[in-house]
């Protein structure tokens, strides 16, 4: 009677330790496995940690999310399911396939997925809305689940190629994520022939089967795009695949002739005339929607700087068809042969470009600032401007890097502005960086097409002064104009970066101290709960980190050898900018405030945000204004992240569609590159044009491999030689898959250095 006293006492004294950590408002939500770690539970005290935290959920005390991760209860008791059961919990998520047959369902809210095994997709395809059961709860791996519903399907046309049979053809989808192929009957080909790019409407989804054998979808080609080998074909297929809207309706486009009128005198009534200030565009040589505007002079030790944007807005109004269509599409998308507008041309390279010598509507961010990069005072106004050139980002900086005689003699009374923009450039990145604000460098590819679409020269595009300059003013006038809103208290978009996950955070932390690096951590030591007495404290943990101590890092490893592996690691470890309406800060930009103004031309934030703060400005944002625009920011933001993921993944796709294009002119030619990865199925290999390429880890020479995740390395069985990130090694291609875009490289032997 009295050991079970004792017990019970313990077993209530572990229970009150784990719930004053999950309670601390330091605390991180963890999984079983990381409470085990963070608390220093012995592995035969496992089970007995297992077996408190399904009594404190059985309880109330605690909460065991979709995740897995425990978090402080509601009180409420309730039964947990057991690791191996199937309570009914059901779950509503996007189904994500994977080529191999399993899948993840990702949860809105949620850091981390469902995994969904082979065989328990439910017949779910690619992005389709389902309700799932989860199957696991803890136990220190992924929380697993199965699909029991269908809500609704992500795709109802797919873009494939199609091959034909003799009495009936199918289509081969280009993204393999679809999984099956789609059976079409001859009469609803539309006469597609082999090798045609296709849009297929699902008519049936089929069915699985357990043995395999289960009913293929069904379509009908609605769309014959051209021959695989036609010049276009390509990205147009991708353009389809992404659903991607490329023509606007005739409703728009003569809304918007309607609107392109030149600017007039009542335009201009009651706004600040600047046509006097001396001002310039700085963007590339073929930029044609020219929306953001500069200008800086210097009085008294005061720089006076002008960001001043085009007004949109006075040609976009609210619902109208313009409108609507802009809210649809949400962001222009820059594609490699092509751009595909958020607005008609007639307005985004028109009356909204703030062409040289042209009168143009604008809202200005105007800013004075002292020599320490403080902003002493600003006003945002309605303005009317004139550019007076239209500058390259090459001209400035041939003026200011190069000192081109030529090109100094050229802009001669441009010269002293551009020379006050280097300066107050210089002061704007010193005090963002001074307080952490993280600047990776990664050089983003050019890729060089001839008139038939083909890819001739693919080169790495560099940053420099004048790209600098610009990306610097644009930085400060949106923290300028996020920090205002915030403080009238008034409904707007931000743009916000959330801390990065703890767990990664951590992954990263002990890596680098395996090379001498260290990165500090908000975290708290705790003892062990399950020693019987006091054990020793734990300073690895739950914690958050500040964006000074990435910056730092990156500081120390400049020019090291192992800059590269670092920078790789600490850029994936950070999460995705997005859209929201809390300003709940951004970690990147070491910034409590934080928005998009500057592009209302190819971003629908920046559009809908000028509209705030016009009706601001007029003092026209009354009680209904307001609550307009509270019932709609949340789907406006929600939307616009949502559209900006499918840019970037449709500009992502086309930019390796012409990767593998060019390397299919230089098969066997000998590179030397840096590991840019490394998986278990082999590594990665980035070439200085950008190119990657894959070395699967059958082709390694010499030995057999394999993959040491804690420490990104392949290593070789025998030898013990290692493959690591940011090594440097010589490789060829040896391959590529159009279809599945993709290079094979090789290890030029003898010739890789062991880094």
């Amino acid at each position: 009677m009295k050991k079970e006293k004792t017990e019970t006492n313990l077993t209530d004294k572990r229970k009150k330790v784990i719930c004053d950590l999950v309670e601390d408002s330091l605390y991180v939500p963890m999984k079983e496995k990381e409470l085990a770690i963070f608390l220093q539970v012995e592995a035969k005290d496992r089970e007995e940690l297992k077996r408190i935290l399904a009594e404190l959920v059985g309880e109330g005390k605690l909460e065991c999310t979709s995740k897995g991760k425990y978090i402080k209860g509601t009180g409420k008791k309730t039964v947990l399911p057991a690791k191996t059961g199937n309570d009914r919990l059901p779950v509503t998520g996007t189904y994500i396939s994977h080529p191999k047959g399993f899948g993840f369902v990702e949860i809105e809210g949620q850091e981390e997925d469902l995994f969904v095994p082979e065989g328990m997709s439910g017949n779910a395809f690619h992005k389709d809305l389902v309700e799932v059961e989860l199957l696991l709860v803890s136990g220190g791996k992924r929380r697993e689940a199965k699909v029991v519903k269908i809500l609704e399907r992500g795709f109802t046309r797919v873009v494939g190629t199609f091959e034909k049979s003799k009495n009936f053809g199918f289509v081969v989808p280009d993204n393999e994520r679809f999984g099956a192929d789609i059976f079409v009957p001859l009469e609803r080909s539309k006469g597609a022939v082999d090798g045609h790019k296709v849009v297929v409407e699902l008519t049936d989804y089929g069915s699985s089967a357990a043995n395999g054998r289960g009913k293929s979808p069904e379509g009908k080609v609605v769309e014959i795009i051209g021959h695989i080998n036609d010049p276009g074909v390509d990205i147009l297929s991708i353009v389809r695949g992404f659903d991607l809207p490329m023509e606007f309706s005739e409703k728009v486009l003569n809304q918007a002739h309607r609107v392109s009128s030149p600017v007039s005198e009542a335009d201009m009534a009651g706004r600040m005339d600047l046509r006097h200030v001396q001002m310039v565009t700085i963007d590339g040589e073929d930029a044609k929607d020219l929306d953001d505007a500069v200008s800086v002079s210097k009085e008294d030790g005061i720089y006076h700087l002008g960001v001043h944007i085009a007004d949109v807005t006075n040609y976009v109004q609210e619902n109208s068809a313009l409108d609507k269509e802009a809210v649809k599409r949400g962001t222009s998308v820059y594609l490699v042969d092509r751009v595909i507008p958020m607005l008609p041309h007639i307005l985004s390279n028109g009356i909204c470009s703030l062409n040289q010598g042209e009168d143009r509507l604008a809202l200005s961010c105007l800013m004075d600032i002292d020599e320490k990069g403080k902003i002493v005072n600003y006003e945002i106004a309605e303005t009317v401007i004139c550019v007076d050139r239209r500058m390259s980002y090459t001209s400035v900086k041939k003026i200011l890097e190069d000192k081109d005689p030529e090109e100094c003699s050229r802009y001669e009374n441009l010269v002293p502005m551009f020379q006050l923009m280097e300066e107050l450039a210089l002061i704007l990145r010193k005090k963002r960086r001074s307080r952490g604000a993280i600047d990776f460098d990664f050089p983003e590819s050019k890729i060089i097409l001839d008139a038939q679409g083909h890819p001739t020269e693919i080169k790495a595009y560099e940053r420099n002064t004048a790209t600098k300059i610009i990306e610097d003013f644009m930085l400060v006038a949106n923290e300028t104009v996020a920090q205002h809103f915030y403080w009238l208290e008034l409904p707007f978009v931000y743009r916000t970066h959330d801390t990065p996950d703890p767990e990664k955070i951590q992954k990263l932390s002990a890596f680098i101290n395996n090379l001498g690096y260290y990165i500090k951590t908000v975290g708290q030591a705790r003892g062990s709960i399950l020693a019987g007495k006091g054990g020793k404290k734990n300073t690895a943990g739950a914690g958050e980190i500040h964006p000074k101590e990435i910056q730092k890092l990156l500081d120390k490893i400049e020019g090291t050898p192992e800059e590269a592996m670092i920078s790789r690691l600490t850029l994936r470890s950070m999460k995705q900018a997005k859209y929201t309406t809390e300003s709940t800060g951004h970690f990147g930009l070491a910034c409590d405030f934080y928005c998009h103004f500057t592009s209302p031309i190819r971003r629908y934030p920046d559009l809908q945000i000028h509209r705030i703060i016009k009706e601001q400005l007029r003092g026209r944002l009354k009680e209904d204004r307001i609550a307009h625009y509270r019932g709609i920011l949340t789907e406006v933001a929600k939307h616009s992240s949502e559209m900006e993921r499918r840019a970037d993944e449709a500009e992502r796709e086309t930019e390796k569609l012409k990767k593998v294009e060019y390397m299919e002119d230089h098969l066997y030619e000998e590179f030397e590159g840096v590991v840019s990865g490394v998986t278990s199925w082999g590594i990665y290999v980035e070439l200085p044009s950008t190119v990657e390429g894959l070395v699967h880890v059958s082709k390694l020479p010499g030995d057999y491999y394999y993959y040491r995740e804690e420490t990104y390395e392949m290593v070789g069985e025998l030898t013990g030689k290692t493959y690591s990130l940011g090594q440097v090694i010589k490789v060829r291609a040896v391959g590529t898959d159009r279809a599945a875009r993709t290079i094979d490289l090789e290890i030029v032997e003898g010739e890789e250095e062991n880094g």
